[in-house]
C-alpha cells in the first residue's frame, strides 16, 4: 500500500483511477459494438463521457466541500483534496444529460435509451478500480474492529493518523470494490447475453441498498446532511427511489416488443 507519491507526483491511487476511465471507455466501445449502437453515436458518446468525468471529479470535491460546510459552518465553504462518489457521480450525470440534450439528440439517428444499458457496465468496472486506488491511499477506511476481517493501515495512512498505530479496521474499500466487479459481471451478463434493457434500474438498486448499509461500518466523515443519515445513506436511498422512476420511465418509452401473431395456413 502506498497512500503516498510513487514518482514524479503520480500515485498508486492515481494510477488505480486512470487504470478505471480507461477500461470505462473501453467497456462503452466493446458493448457498443457488440449491442449495435451506431458508431457515430458512440464517438459522441465517448466524447461527452471525458467531459462529464471531468465535470465529475469536479462536483465530487464541490459537494465534499459542502458537506465539510454544514458540519462546521465556521470554516467557510472550500474546496479541498476530498471527494464524494455520489456527489461525482450526480454531477458527471447531469453534465452527460446536458451534453446529449444540446448537441446529440438533433444530431444522431441513435436515442440515449440504447447505450443507457451500457452505462451501468462502465461506471462499474470505474468505481471499482477507483475503490482499489482508495484502498491503496487507506482512504474510506472502515471502523476499528477486532475481527478477523480487519487490516491495520500502515503509517501515513488517513486510518493511521485518526486511531494510531497497530489498530485493524475493516477495509470497506476492498468490500466495496468486490461488490462492484460482482455487478458489473452482472450486468455485463444481463446486457451481452439477455439483452436486458434495465441495467439503469440494476445498478441504482443494487448500488443504493449495499451503499447504505457498508456506511455502518465505514468511518471517515464525510459530514452530516440530512438528520442522522450521512450524506451517502441520503443519496443511497434517493438512488433506490430513482431505480423505480427509471424501471418505468424505460417500460413507456422503449417497450418490449410483443411477438408477432402468425396466421395458420
Amino acid at each position: 500500500m502506498y497512500p503516498h507519491e510513487l514518482f514524479w507526483g503520480i500515485s498508486l491511487y492515481g494510477i488505480f483511477i486512470a487504470i478505471g476511465i480507461i477500461l470505462c471507455i473501453v467497456a462503452l466501445r466493446v458493448y457498443g459494438k457488440k449491442i449495435g449502437i451506431d458508431p457515430k453515436f458512440l464517438d459522441f458518446v465517448e466524447l461527452n463521457a471525458y467531459i462529464a468525468i471531468a465535470i465529475g471529479f469536479i462536483a465530487a470535491a464541490a459537494w465534499q466541500g459542502l458537506y465539510d460546510y454544514l458540519s462546521n459552518p465556521e470554516m467557510g465553504f472550500k474546496m479541498t483534496s476530498g471527494t464524494t462518489f455520489l456527489g461525482g457521480l450526480m454531477g458527471g450525470t447531469i453534465s452527460f444529460l446536458i451534453g446529449y440534450w444540446l448537441f446529440g439528440r438533433k444530431k444522431y439517428n441513435s436515442k440515449l435509451i440504447d447505450v443507457l444499458p451500457i452505462i451501468p457496465c462502465c461506471i462499474l468496472i470505474a468505481h471499482g478500480f477507483g475503490r482499489i486506488g482508495c484502498f491503496s491511499a487507506g482512504c474510506c477506511y472502515g471502523k476499528p474492529t477486532d475481527s478477523w476481517l480487519g487490516m491495520v493501515f500502515p503509517e501515513g495512512s488517513p486510518s493511521f493518523y485518526a486511531y494510531g498505530p497497530g489498530v485493524a479496521v475493516y477495509p470497506t474499500q476492498l468490500f466495496e470494490a468486490i461488490f462492484l466487479f460482482l455487478m458489473f459481471g452482472l450486468t455485463s451478463y444481463l446486457l451481452l447475453k439477455k439483452n436486458f434493457k434495465y441495467n439503469i434500474s440494476v445498478y441504482l438498486l443494487g448500488y443504493g441498498i449495499f451503499r447504505f448499509f457498508i456506511e455502518f461500518i465505514r468511518d471517515d466523515d464525510r459530514g452530516q446532511f440530512i438528520g442522522q443519515l450521512s450524506p451517502s445513506q441520503f443519496w443511497s436511498i434517493m438512488m433506490v427511489i430513482a431505480s423505480v422512476v427509471v424501471f418505468f420511465l424505460m417500460r413507456k418509452f422503449s417497450p418490449t416488443p410483443k411477438p408477432e401473431n402468425k396466421a395458420n395456413i
